[in-house]
């Protein structure tokens, strides 16, 4: 069975890692994006006080869900719960779903795409939503920054709600940095080019960043799995041999590494 490398950042690529060394597979986490705190966090400390405010609460995933619930930890509000009050919750997958819930929100005060749905994206999400967009609702969007700090993101689901008469307002909870790797991890990842192992990429700036890491390197040899057919584009544009799509599920990520074999 090949092996598959999980390029989440370090607290999710953990979590995908044991999942599937519980079902019997090879895998192991070479995180391709770093997390840090935002440059600013007052932007995010008034965003959590004024929590109640907001109609409904997008987070663009799970670590979106982390750096907002630290930050309502650290303005002395250790129950989500307590701070939500009429909002709901707009997950665009599983595992942003879960982070909710294990910060306390409520699952019945979460909105997300069908499991059974092709993608897990704004847009499957905005399927779930759109009703709940009319004029005179205030929608928070909370999500990453850049390494420089700045708001940054698909802006899809924030046109529709505008466009619907909403207003938007954005938050950043955490801050994308480009990975460090040890030596163990620049190993795996140059042996991973051709040794038959399999990338499992959630975001195409997990590729960019893989390219930076690896200047010049020929990945006609190597193969990847994407949760989403961007990222899977991104993957062929880089080069990659073989690049399958694969819904961002065990079940699925877990077929489609036996396809492989």
């Amino acid at each position: 069975m090949p092996r598959l490398i999980v390029t989440r950042p370090e607290k999710e690529g953990f979590r995908w890692v044991t999942d599937l060394q519980a079902r019997g597979l090879q895998a192991c986490a070479l995180p391709l994006i770093g997390i840090e705190p935002p440059i600013d966090s007052e932007p995010l400390r008034q965003a959590v006080e004024k929590l109640g405010s907001y109609d409904a609460v997008m987070f663009v995933s799970a670590n979106a869900v982390t750096g907002f619930a630290h930050a309502a930890r650290q303005s002395g509000h250790p129950d989500m719960r307590l701070l939500c009050e009429g909002a709901r919750a707009w997950s665009p997958g599983p595992g942003t779903t879960r982070a909710l819930m294990e910060s306390g929100w409520p699952a019945s005060a979460i909105d997300s795409p069908d499991l059974q749905a092709l993608q897990f994206d704004s847009e499957s999400l905005w399927e779930q939503v759109q009703q709940q967009a009319t004029p005179g609702q205030r929608v928070l969007i909370v999500r990453g920054a850049d390494a420089k700090g700045q708001v940054a993101g698909r802006d899809w689901l924030a046109a529709r709600l505008r466009e619907a008469g909403v207003t938007v307002e954005e938050v950043a909870a955490y801050r994308r940095a480009p990975p460090v790797l040890d030596e163990a991890q620049r190993g795996v990842a140059e042996s991973a080019v051709s040794d038959g192992s399999i990338w499992l990429f959630s975001s195409s700036e997990a590729i960019s960043n893989l390219r930076l890491v690896l200047p010049g390197q020929n990945w006609s040899l190597a193969r990847a799995l994407a949760t989403h057919e961007r990222i899977a584009q991104s993957a062929r544009h880089a080069g990659f041999g073989i690049v399958k799509q694969v819904r961002p599920t065990l079940d699925d990520v877990s077929a489609s590494i036996e396809s492989f074999a």
